[in-house]
């Protein structure tokens, strides 16, 4: 399209793109409701902003919009979510991608270039987002005063660390991106940043970084300048609402009175018609409808204006949460008590991005219409505001808690602008203020908090409960008492239709004095008020929530806990991540016990830094060059801007269709038929394709491995919820998404028996599926002779674990293309391209080379993107097959959570017997395995669970595996499969040993830890030398040292000292196998030298590429024993395409990219040998010889430049990694929440090929472990399927839940003669180390249990289970859901 300037039509919506120049009219193609991202996606060049979730909850697609105001001459920057952003809504505006701020040819920008550099970027599917959440906060620093020192912006490390909290990355652990943030604030040490390809430790100088200039961000197109200057001018002269005509699909009312004259004409008597300011609900509420006509109303003035003055502010409903938020700051001086608190807490509502385009009065339109659980709706439920709404003619001003009470309001109910008065008191109690209870009473003081639980600090999270309390207090001359004279007590998001005022407790407070015999009959009434809904989770816990959070908010005024001469922080500055919660200390006075108790701090917490400063301690070998030297990971620059091409980026063929999948609700029942809704004719649906389209010769085969396939479609019969059974194929893919949610399917149970949905059902009905013996590990020694031994036994104990979603930023993905002579190309996301070749081909019924299968890179795989991605690609080339057009797939969120399963849950049964002194002599295990409905490569989770808990020495070790045939959706590998949850079952038996003797566990881990000896016994087949043994000496470095003796005696000082806040501390070691596999790899040095190479490994973020390309330039370089050649930048590593090098194999189990660089090496090796003897003569007579100069003399010559290897690792396939993290958390006894104060983590990685690669994937792979053990919580349904599909509901870890202290050594352990250069893997072992993280929270509630226990005077079992995840529900009923109540009887009964 044209960038230069030109007219408008009446009714276009004109807006640039990168400085591009666009235009939208009726009737061009472009459907009314495609969001901006789709637009960008589909109608420009400009595929930087990915699609991630739709909900505007993962960050992969911000960009930055930028408002130009000509009264002003002004340019406003904001980062918006363009996946819930309408194209059609950005009249004027100017929009940036990540392509917008530089490239790789023109010249990346600094943000790209620090976050290549910084080793920011894996996988790269999130590294746009990140791009330009921190873009926005760049742009959006510039403000008054001096300029910054050149290289650094305004922001300071604070709000640097702050611009991509709403952003998620399932790969980085976060750490690097932050240090890349953060090199850019003005307040920044440079010695704190972490490892990077600008310097060395030690040799920091902000000229080594990329420069940045402030300004360089948000250009505003001057084109687009003049043209909004000359439509401001009509404006003004025109007097007529400026509405587009009947025919169109887009209107904006002028006015409120021609909004109502729009709505009430003919077009807009029925259903059709959407409402909209910001479009951000439909994030929240995924819609399943077609919109023929939109009605935005951010032109209309009454809600845009904003009117201050000493009783309140009015702020119209269309007006962006981000910019109520900077009104209330505006607003807020000394004297108030409320606005400042509002505002903090709203920074707590979704993320950045989101708040910038959603409106106030949306959001609670949402809480009042569709029992949205808004934390604004309470806040200002609390702060006595009130609504002004309009049906028809009629205006009205209501309170807020009338507004939600009324029926749900229709499109004839506008929301016009809402009023929160002022506070200015006599005297002010809050995080600034004092009282002196002492002195005469003067007056009132007033008392304002806002409170939410949530599971991240930061917000970008639904509370469990929110709650908001204004009280107006005065001191009783006499007693010294505070009295109670107004009070307003709001909650919300419990399970509840909306926010409510808890009026039966404030009835029963106010007048009182505030003691604690008040208190815990207020308490008892509460609890009676507060009930969420039958089928809420963890209702129990909101709850107990709500107690804490009034508790926390009375308590401090208790006669006797506040002294006269002592301010009383309601609200200090704590740490972050606190989640919320203070920390109450029951003392005679209030310390720093109850500080920050609300998790929204106002004052310095906007400084308060998310991290702190974390040590990278890597050695770089030099022997290999350039191996083992920590360069940047190939393709990272352009990931970062935007270039790098995923295959949901490769531009649609011409005639392309769009699939989407019809899946089972059902989780066993007959399959009687699929019809589409016939209300969507205008969906342009072409096909369902279903079973009966499967060719002749052809099978319904969905995925194929050694252990059997399982079927594309489930049909006649469905065997799980989320079984596919048809792809509807529809001509957009927003039109397919719907035409596929919306389809009719006819079931029928009859003649069945009731689905397995559990465990322990399967093991009722026998319902398992076989395992080879050869895949079982050997038992080791005598169980009932060890039992025989044994001073203390343990029977049949229990430990159960959930499953986990792989949340991969990059949904299921294929694009398949027809080709001539019934030839297939297809586009596939997968690590195992030979694999989706092998399955398409039998499903079609076609021999293999007819089928080629090309994958170049992948967003993020954990395991989830190899057999789980081959019904995807089947079904994509079976749709392209029968229609004979392209057909592409790409799965939304939902369908691949519901669909694709994930890591497998387990029951596990142990028996134990040990020494007094905390030997085991004895362990026999049951493990029963929920595999789902078919096999996938579950056969392989017993000896993986096995192989990882033979990590102690058990004595004599027995087990008995069963792996469960159930009625879910099939479970497959996931990173670290079986390993994760056999190494955590260990630290769990060994933790209930230590229990039951009463002694310390790390005593009892020291004395289970494998000497040589016991080590050969178990793992003989892959058994070192003592050398190679390195797990001792990482566990005396890390637990000897007196650093760690000191950290547990200040942790026992912390907890005697903190009654609402516990510490823990836990160490936990690893052992873990992995095997290598056969890979091929193919070297290629074309005309001018420059080196091209395949291999059958798939990079999906592990730095596979960049290894690769190290070992190339390495091999090669032996040509020249000085290492003169630098070959490095010579080399490219190319896709993997099945036709070109075969028997590709598998990407998985951590070490295909070792094995991939040996096949390389060895390919070069053949390669050297055939130039060396040519490069000795060409010496002999010109003496020097260059690259160049050899290459072309071989070419010459007739020398083959190409050689090829398929490397089998033979006997010495398996090896044993070794590592251990010792992790410090902080507990909150009050609302159950945790944060990870500090993790050590050391890891044996031998000889490291990229000390980089390696550092990034043991933090990604730690902090994936985090999720997994304490924030991913996996709920189903009755009928097993997934209920947490989304961004919404699902939470993985987010840069305010790692650890704020992040500390890993990479531990060179020297040379291994059969390992690849001595190195080891890195991808999958460190994550079973975050189970620190959950036997740290397992200490922490166990002191809160042993001082609660002690403290009541009852006995408490010294044994718990600790749930996985352990979630805030799951932590605070272990420290006790009544525990405030607990507490304060105790109080009185010591009075």
């Amino acid at each position: 399209m044209a960038s230069s300037p030109q007219p408008a039509s009446a009714a276009a919506v004109v807006f640039a793109v990168n400085g591009e120049r666009f235009e939208l009219r009726d009737g061009d193609g472009v459907d009314p409701g495609a969001t901006l991202l789709d637009f960008l996606r589909s109608r420009t060049r400009f595929t930087g902003p990915k699609l991630g979730c739709g909900e505007g909850g993962c960050g992969a697609c911000v960009v930055l919009l930028s408002t130009y105001d000509p009264a002003a001459d002004e340019v406003s920057h904001a980062a918006a979510t363009s996946c819930l952003t309408l194209a059609r809504g950005l009249h004027h505006r100017a929009v940036t991608t990540t392509e917008g701020l530089g490239n790789s040819r023109d010249g990346l920008h600094a943000v790209h270039a620090r976050l290549a550099g910084f080793h920011a970027s894996q996988c790269g599917f999130c590294t746009p987002g990140m791009c330009m959440s921190l873009a926005a906060a760049l742009a959006g620093s510039k403000g008054p005063g001096p300029p910054p020192r050149e290289g650094f912006s305004r922001l300071t490390s604070a709000e640097a660390e702050r611009a991509i909290a709403g952003n998620l990355c399932r790969c980085t652990g976060y750490r690097p991106i932050a240090d890349a943030c953060k090199s850019f604030a003005a307040d920044v040490d440079l010695e704190d940043l972490g490892l990077n390809s600008f310097w060395k430790k030690g040799d920091t100088n902000v000229s080594k970084l990329p420069p940045y200039k402030e300004g360089s961000i948000g250009t505003f197109p001057e084109f687009l300048k003049a043209e909004i200057i000359a439509s401001s001018r009509i404006d003004k002269c025109t007097l007529t609402p400026a509405t587009a005509g009947s025919a169109s699909s887009w209107f904006r009312p002028r006015s409120v009175e021609g909004y109502y004259k729009l709505i009430d004409s003919d077009p807009f008597n029925g259903s059709g018609t959407k409402v909209v300011a910001g479009n951000t609900s439909s994030g929240v509420y995924r819609e399943a409808e077609v919109y023929g006509r939109y009605i935005d109303l951010r032109d209309i003035p009454e809600l845009n204006s904003v009117c201050m003055d000493a009783k309140g502010v009015r702020i119209g409903a269309a007006i962006p949460i981000s910019w109520v938020i900077d009104i209330l700051r505006e607003g807020d001086d000394c004297k108030d008590v409320v606005f400042g608190k509002i505002a903090d807490h709203m920074e707590k509502v979704a993320s950045h991005s989101v708040r910038n385009t959603a409106s106030l009065g949306g959001n609670l339109v949402m809480a009042q219409r569709d029992e949205f659980p808004s934390d604004i709706a309470t806040i200002l439920l609390a702060a006595g505001s009130s609504v002004c709404i309009q049906v028809s003619s009629q205006k009205r001003n209501v309170m807020l808690d009338e507004f939600l009470e009324m029926p749900p309001c229709d499109y004839k109910t506008l929301l016009l602008n809402i009023y929160i008065p002022r506070c200015t008191p006599d005297s002010v109690l809050s995080s600034a203020g004092t009282v002196n209870i002492a002195g005469d009473k003067t007056g009132s003081s007033l008392l304002f908090e806002t409170y939410r639980g949530a599971q991240r600090p930061l917000g970008n999270a639904i509370a469990y409960l929110n709650s908001a309390f204004f009280a107006q207090v005065s001191s009783d001359k006499t007693s010294g008492s505070l009295i109670l004279e107004n009070l307003r007590l709001a909650f919300g998001a419990y399970g509840t239709q909306h926010a409510i005022r808890a009026r039966d407790v404030e009835k029963l407070l106010v007048g009182k004095p505030i003691n604690a015999s008040v208190l815990l009959e207020a308490f008892k009434v509460l609890k009676k008020t507060i009930v969420p809904i039958e089928g809420t989770r963890h209702s129990a816990y909101r709850s107990s929530l709500a107690v804490a959070f009034l508790f926390s908010f009375l308590y401090p005024a208790i006669k006797g806990n506040v002294k006269p001469t002592k301010a009383v922080h309601l609200n200090g500055n704590v740490a972050s991540g606190t989640n919320g919660m203070p920390n109450c200390g029951p003392s005679a006075n209030v310390d720093v016990s109850l500080n920050g108790t609300n998790s929204v701090k106002s004052g310095l917490y906007s400084n308060a830094h998310i991290l702190e400063s974390c040590k990278q301690i890597v050695e770089i070998s030099k022997d290999y060059l350039p191996v083992g030297i920590p360069t940047k990971k190939v393709g990272a620059e352009l990931q970062a801007s935007g270039e790098a091409v995923y295959v949901d980026d490769i531009p649609s063929p011409e005639d392309c269709l769009y699939g989407a999948f019809v899946y089972s609700t059902k989780p066993l029942a007959h399959v009687k038929s699929i019809e589409l809704d016939s209300s969507l004719e205008q969906l342009k649906t072409v096909a369902v394709i279903t079973v009966k389209d499967i060719p002749k010769g052809g099978g319904n085969f969905g995925a194929n491995t050694i252990f059997g396939p399982e079927p594309l479609f489930g049909d006649p019969l469905t065997q799980c919820a989320g079984e596919p059974l048809g792809v509807v194929v529809a001509e957009t893919r927003n039109f397919a998404n719907i035409a596929a949610k919306r389809a009719l399917v006819n079931y029928s149970t009859e003649t069945l028996d009731t689905p397995i949905l559990s465990i322990e059902e399967a093991v009722r009905r026998h319902s398992y599926f076989e395992t080879p013996p050869f895949l079982l590990p050997q038992k080791i020694g005598d169980f009932p002779k060890g039992m025989e031994e044994a001073d203390q036994k343990i029977y049949s104990a229990e430990v159960k674990l959930n499953s986990q979603y792989y949340f991969y930023m990059e949904t299921q993905t294929a694009l398949a293309i027809p080709d001539e002579d019934n030839c297939m190309v297809v586009y596939s996301s997968s690590q195992c391209p030979e694999a989706a070749q092998n399955n398409i081909a039998q499903c079609l019924g076609l021999p293999c080379h007819n089928i080629r299968v090309v994958t170049r890179r992948v967003g993020g795989g954990f395991g989830g993107k190899a057999v789980r991605s081959l019904p995807v690609a089947t079904a994509c080339a079976l749709a392209a097959f029968k229609l004979r057009r392209p057909v592409r797939m790409y799965l939304d969120r939902k369908t691949d959570m519901i669909m694709t399963g994930g890591r497998h849950p387990m029951k596990i049964c142990y028996s134990i017997g040990f020494k007094s002194d905390g030997r085991i002599t004895g362990l026999h295990v049951d493990l029963f395995i929920n595999a789902g409905m078919s096999m996938d490569v579950s056969p392989i989770i017993p000896h993986n669970f096995v192989e990882a808990l033979k990590k102690y020495n058990w004595g004599a070790f027995s087990y008995d595996a069963k792996i469960c045939k159930t009625n879910i959706a099939t479970r497959s590998a996931m990173r670290g499969p079986g390993e994760v949850q056999g190494s955590y079952v260990a630290e769990a038996i060994i933790e209930h040993v230590a229990s039951a003797l009463s002694t310390d566990v790390n005593l009892v881990r020291q004395r289970n830890i494998h000497t040589v000896e016991s080590l050969a016994l178990y793992h003989g087949e892959c058994m070192e030398d003592a050398l190679g043994y390195t797990l001792p000496s990482i566990c005396n470095k890390l637990t000897a040292s007196t650093n760690y003796q000191y950290r547990l005696e200040m942790i026992q000082t912390f907890n005697k000292s903190n009654q609402w806040k516990k510490r823990g501390l836990s160490f936990v070691p690893i052992v873990h196998k992995v095997s290598s596999r056969p890979t091929p790899g193919k070297v290629s040095i074309l005309n001018d030298g420059s080196i091209v190479v395949e291999v059958g490994g798939i990079e999906l973020g592990q730095g596979l590429w960049t290894k690769v390309k190290q070992m190339a330039a390495f091999g090669l370089g032996q040509l020249w024993d000085d290492q003169s050649q630098d070959l490095l930048e010579r080399v490219r590593v190319i896709q993997a395409d099945t036709l070109s090098v075969v028997q590709g194999g598998w990407t998985t189990g951590s070490t295909t990219s070792e094995c991939s660089c040996e096949a390389v090496r060895r390919a070069c090796n053949i390669m050297v040998d055939r130039l060396k003897s040519l490069k000795e003569q060409l010496q002999e007579k010109q003496g020097m010889v260059s690259w160049d100069g050899l290459i072309s003399q071989a070419k010459m010559a007739g020398v083959d430049l190409s050689a090829r290897e398929y490397y089998i690792p033979g006997a010495s396939g398996s090896y044993l990694n070794y590592g251990a993290a010792a992790s410090e958390v902080e507990i909150d006894l009050l609302t159950g929440a945790t944060t990870i104060l500090r993790s050590d983590l050391i890891y044996d990685c031998g000889q490291s090929l990229n000390p980089a690669v390696d550092l990034g994937q043991v933090e990604g792979a730690f902090v994936q472990g985090i999720g997994y053990f304490m924030s991913e919580e996996y709920v189903t349904n009755s009928d097993g399927l997934i209920v947490s599909d989304g961004t919404w509901t699902y939470k993985i870890p987010t840069v305010d839940t790692i650890p704020k202290q992040f500390n890993v050594e990479l531990l060179n352990s020297g040379f291994h003669k059969k390992r690849v250069l001595s190195s080891k893997a890195s991808g999958e072992p460190p994550l079973l180390l975050a189970a620190s993280v959950h036997c740290a929270t397992r200490e922490a509630i166990a002191a809160a249990r042993k001082e609660y226990c002690s403290g009541s005077g009852s006995s408490s079992p010294p044994f718990f289970e600790l749930e996985v995840p352990a979630v805030m529900p799951v932590v605070k009923e272990l420290c006790g859901f009544e525990n405030v109540e607990k507490y304060l009887e105790t109080l009185l009964a010591s009075e």
